[in-house]
């Protein structure tokens, strides 16, 4: 029999104790529902984002896919972008200037410009794509698993990838992104729940639970998941809502974590 030494004891002993010990999950963030905008209940979701007082929408499902200017207000819609019937849909982001919107297995991304959304080019892509996001250190998207991918704007070649979990354990089927104080926000695909990551761990630090405002809305059909998050850095409120939803909800978030 192998002869312990105190310290392989002391090791082995950790061990166990790390794998029995309870795995403390993120907390959820507190809110308060400020406002419940109109949104077309035909617009299947699938990225949202907000600049100049405008919100800019990403839809899916072939044959109805379309990129949108909304007016929060009132949810019309003051311009719409078909995409070709072979396009669907993803994720949305603003960087200098420019719209990209994510298809979902077309390899490619539409780039437009903000100020008249017209099409100035498209870019190839490597893998799915979900959400994206713009950020300090370029664009960040999502394929649906635990991965985060950091990609050049201007090739959207992979830069570095981030792995996410809460309590060690992988969270999956991450989609649609926004950039908020510093943390990156995900829907995660068919749960009522938020997650705030760090982009420099890839820990989740908190959650949103939204399952309250489903209940607002009344019978929604099966694929009416929660997607589409949109963040105001000036009122510092966010805008929720999810595919085929009739409202966009305003929240307020309550202890945002710090940096």
């Amino acid at each position: 029999m192998e002869n312990f030494r105190p310290a392989r004891i002391a090791t082995l002993l950790l061990g166990v104790l790390l794998v029995l010990a309870p795995r403390v999950h993120a907390r959820s963030l507190a809110y308060t529902v400020t406002a419940a905008l109109p949104h077309d209940q035909a617009a299947f979701t699938q990225g949202l984002l907000f600049s100049g007082g405008h919100l800019y929408e990403s839809t899916g499902l072939n044959g109805r896919s379309s990129l949108r200017k909304v007016e929060p207000a009132t949810g019309k819609v003051l311009r719409l972008v078909e995409l070709d019937q072979e396009d669907f849909g993803e994720g949305l982001a603003l960087w200098g200037g420019q719209l990209y919107q994510l298809t979902w297995r077309n390899s490619k991304v539409h780039v437009y410009d903000v100020a008249s959304l017209e099409r100035v080019r498209t870019l190839p892509f490597q893998g799915e794509g979900w959400g994206v996001t713009a950020t300090p250190f370029g664009l960040v998207t999502s394929d649906g698993s635990s991965r985060l991918t950091w990609r050049d704007p201007v090739t959207m070649l992979p830069t570095r990838t981030l792995n996410v979990s809460d309590a060690g354990r992988p969270v999956a089927r991450l989609n649609e992104l926004e950039w908020v104080d510093g943390f990156i926000l995900a829907n995660v695909w068919h749960e009522d729940r938020i997650a705030v990551i760090s982009p420099a761990t890839g820990q989740v630090a908190a959650w949103i639970d939204c399952a309250s405002l489903r209940t607002r809305l009344g019978p929604l059909a099966e694929d009416s998941v929660l997607n589409g998050i949109a963040w105001n850095p000036a009122t510092k409120k966010l805008y929720v809502t999810g595919k085929l939803w009739p409202a966009i909800f305003e929240l307020a978030l309550e202890g945002l974590p710090k940096q």
